[in-house]
């Protein structure tokens, strides 16, 4: 069964990491458990968040960082999706993005998705080679190419990044044609 592991004793474990823009695939429960169907999925999905750093204020709460939320939980996760980015300083996103995939790397993920940036600055496309770059280096990471997903699409608010009912779906859509490849990587490895 594809969300089993070779041996077929557990599902494929995926953690799921957004920021504001992911963060609406919580708003529709339905639309989580149809990513999640036949894996065992956790998602951490916060407005304001950064890869390293503490994120921004957002209604009296600061959220966690990517890398903190995978030191405390991608231990035994198979698959870890990162949606962040949106926060982040180009500048030195490549090396944020270095930081989290060796975290995971280190607890034992095997297979890394990473979600680029739709890009409607400069700053954005700029995330985006970084993006590109790190994931160059490790056959291990993929990158979800959001930007040409939506291409188009009238799936966005009026700032052109978070979504609208349609563009939830679209997101969900594309995360799980993407979890699906992870998963029978990871099948195939283990």
């Amino acid at each position: 069964m594809l969300g089993q592991t070779h041996a077929g004793t557990r599902p494929v474990r995926v953690l799921v990491v957004g920021d504001s823009v992911a963060a609406a695939l919580g708003y529709e429960p339905s639309v989580e458990a149809g990513i999640a169907k036949g894996f065992d999925v956790k998602f951490d999905l916060q407005v304001c968040r950064r890869l390293t750093t503490a994120g921004c204020p957002y209604a009296g709460h600061v959220p966690s960082s990517a890398l903190d939320v995978v030191e405390s939980e991608a231990r035994g996760v198979d698959v870890l999706v990162v949606d962040v980015g949106y926060n982040d300083d180009p500048a030195v996103y490549g090396r944020a993005m270095e930081g989290v995939i060796r975290a995971a790397k280190s607890l034992g993920v095997k297979e890394i998705v990473w979600v680029d940036l739709r890009e409607t600055r400069d700053l954005y496309r700029q995330s985006n080679v970084a993006i590109r770059t790190e994931a160059s280096r490790d056959p291990g990471v993929k990158v979800a190419d959001w930007n040409a997903w939506s291409a188009g699409k009238l799936w966005f608010r009026s700032d052109g990044l978070h979504l609208t009912d349609p563009g939830v779906q679209g997101l969900a859509v594309m995360l799980r044609v993407y979890i699906l490849s992870a998963a029978r990587d990871v099948s195939a490895t283990s």
